[in-house]
């Protein structure tokens, strides 16, 4: 294990120049690289958080206010065996859905019309929905001026309160109050756009071995816009951020609630080896019907641990990774 202090950490034009690619050797077998990789992952340090203190993470940018923890892990390709896990099992679940729009470069056109692929998607393959309201989506680009980038830390992106408190903030009170007595989600469908996210790939963790203390609240940080009363959608607005301002919180403030993750020798890391632009990858951010919920019934996940990482199996030349992923409100019959 080591540590990595937050001021320390490497810049994100850094990590293009200087993220290790290893190539194969000779005596590695075919069927380890088709179904098993090792890996580094990046876990919250919870030894160096002050007491007292609430740590925090920014939407923007790859800063927060405390220490992260260097893990070796191995990771289980989900390639062949996707039919054993679900958003109910294990919290994820892969499926080919080739979808109609292709570029993801007009934001009209992913609103007016990848959304409702989206929902459609989401219909036919979980039963009992009843109703999907989309509340955000992001893209991000393995570019040194995108404005989004891959997520190395493992998390979770809402808490229990924040989820409900999304449902309370898109839709109108009397239905909201409805809707929350009974079953809901939040539920991300991830998508690589244009080449296979062969280049720093998104892994989950099983959610069937992880533990509630695993989980850590993180307030999530926003960029503080002047128009937000009269406008609260941050789609379309997306600026890089100044990289000589990462550490800092002028200008910021706080608009959601996440989760880092302790690690632990129990996790069980998968991810879709090669994943396809045909190919989606729902990832539950939160269940009401979760295991030790209010409403949880035993068995149903909770929630799904994720990060982006770094494969050593990836070729040098894979280009660099570009994913979309939708967030969404799922309630049920």
């Amino acid at each position: 294990m080591s540590l990595i202090p937050t001021v320390a950490r490497r810049t994100f034009t850094e990590a293009l120049r200087h993220s290790p690619k290893p190539l194969l050797t000779p005596t590695t077998s075919l069927s380890h690289r088709a179904n098993m990789t090792t890996a580094i992952f990046r876990h919250i340090d919870t030894s160096a958080i002050p007491q007292g203190t609430k740590p925090w993470v920014k939407v923007d940018a790859d800063a927060s206010s405390f220490k992260l923890a260097e893990h070796k892990r191995s990771v289980n390709n989900l390639r062949g065996r996707e039919s054993e896990f679900s958003t109910d099992n294990s919290g994820f679940a892969v499926y080919k859905e080739p979808a109609a729009e292709k570029t993801f470069t007009d934001d009209a056109a992913i609103r007016n019309g990848y959304y409702q692929e989206i929902e459609d998607l989401l219909k036919k393959r979980i039963p009992g929905i009843k109703k999907v309201v989309i509340f955000d989506h992001t893209i991000r680009r393995r570019t040194p001026d995108a404005a989004r980038t891959p997520v190395q830390q493992v998390h979770v992106d809402q808490t229990p309160a924040a989820a409900e408190a999304r449902v309370r903030r898109h839709l109108p009170k009397d239905e909201a109050e409805e809707l929350l007595k009974g079953r809901f989600q939040i539920i991300n469908v991830w998508r690589p756009i244009d080449n296979p996210a062969s280049d720093f790939p998104l892994a989950v963790i099983d959610w069937r071995t992880t533990k509630p203390d695993d989980f850590i609240p993180v307030d999530l940080l926003y960029p503080k816009r002047e128009d937000l009363a009269k406008d609260n959608d941050d789609r379309g607005k997306e600026v890089r951020p100044d990289e000589s301002k990462w550490y800092s919180t002028e200008g910021y403030e706080v608009r959601g609630e996440t989760m880092s993750v302790a690690p632990s020798e129990a996790h069980k890391f998968y991810y879709q080896k090669d994943m396809t632009p045909d190919e989606v990858l729902l990832l539950k951010c939160y269940d009401s019907w979760g295991e030790g919920e209010p409403q949880g019934k035993d068995g149903i996940a909770v929630r799904t641990p994720h990060t982006a990482f770094i494969d050593p199996q990836t070729p040098p030349d894979a280009p660099g990774r570009q994913s979309i992923e939708v967030r969404c409100l799922v309630f049920y019959d």
